[in-house]
């Protein structure tokens, strides 16, 4: 079941969203027509490692072994972001392929723009990151030894997630369902569609074989969690209405 649209407008243009969308696509592009080996040394450069985030390991010892030895061929150094949390934040840009990027990309124009339009452009920005920063931080306390890079908008893009289940539940959302050899289109409540995602990441979190590599599942859990329980302290509060009893 892939998800679409949806029936929720928008009283402001999402600004953010479509900055966000801008901003990935073109470190995606950029990446992607790099030559090896500077492509994966880009990567590693500027992805959340979370042994060398936690001190456990320097950059050039997590480096695949083909790939270092090439940038020492090339003349390439190996220069890792300082102060290295900065890395949590890039990471949000890089990408490992096309299905990934637009698979972000999609959920983040489908689900973004409501959850932007109810906390306003800047609210959304701090938001966004905020979530993201709680998903890496998910992910890295459950696999504090790993060597692998972890990359992907998803995490802060989870936490959207949560929070249009938080404040949509209801609108209606247009999915594609697959049977067999058949495609169909159905609508159905956000708060399903979002609530089978949620529960789809649960099973591949008890079913993955080690948290070290893959699908970062445990930063769609964070991530998904912390849009869903912060998104209240970060609407805008309403101006109390005063009624005027002079005549």
């Amino acid at each position: 079941m892939i998800p679409f649209r949806d029936e929720n407008p928008v009283r402001t243009f999402p600004l953010v969203v479509v900055a966000l969308i801008a901003a990935n696509t073109v470190v995606f592009l950029y990446q992607t027509f790099l030559p090896l080996p500077e492509q994966v040394l880009f990567i590693y450069t500027h992805a959340a490692i979370p042994a060398v985030l936690l001190g456990k390991a320097q950059l050039a010892q997590v480096l695949p072994h083909e790939v270092r030895t090439a940038a020492i061929l090339s003349d390439l150094p190996a220069v890792q972001l300082q102060p290295t949390w900065l890395t949590i934040f890039t990471a949000m840009f890089l990408h490992g392929g096309f299905l990934h990027l637009g698979g972000n990309m999609l959920y983040l124009w489908i689900f973004g723009n409501n959850v932007e339009d109810a906390l306003g452009h800047f609210r959304f920005i701090f938001f966004y990151f905020l979530c993201g920063l709680v998903a890496a931080g998910a992910q890295i306390l459950m696999s504090v030894n790993s060597p692998a890079p972890m990359i992907g908008a998803s995490g802060a893009i989870a936490g959207v997630l949560g929070a249009y289940y938080m404040k949509f539940p209801r609108a209606r959302v247009q999915c594609l369902v697959f049977l067999f050899f058949f495609v169909t289109v159905v609508m159905l409540p956000a708060g399903l569609v979002l609530m089978l995602w949620f529960l789809l990441q649960l099973l591949q979190s008890l079913q993955a074989q080690s948290p070290q590599g893959g699908v970062a599942v445990f930063a769609h859990i964070g991530g998904f969690i912390a849009g869903w329980v912060l998104v209240k302290r970060f609407e805008p509060r309403r101006r109390p209405r005063f009624v005027n009893w002079s005549r």
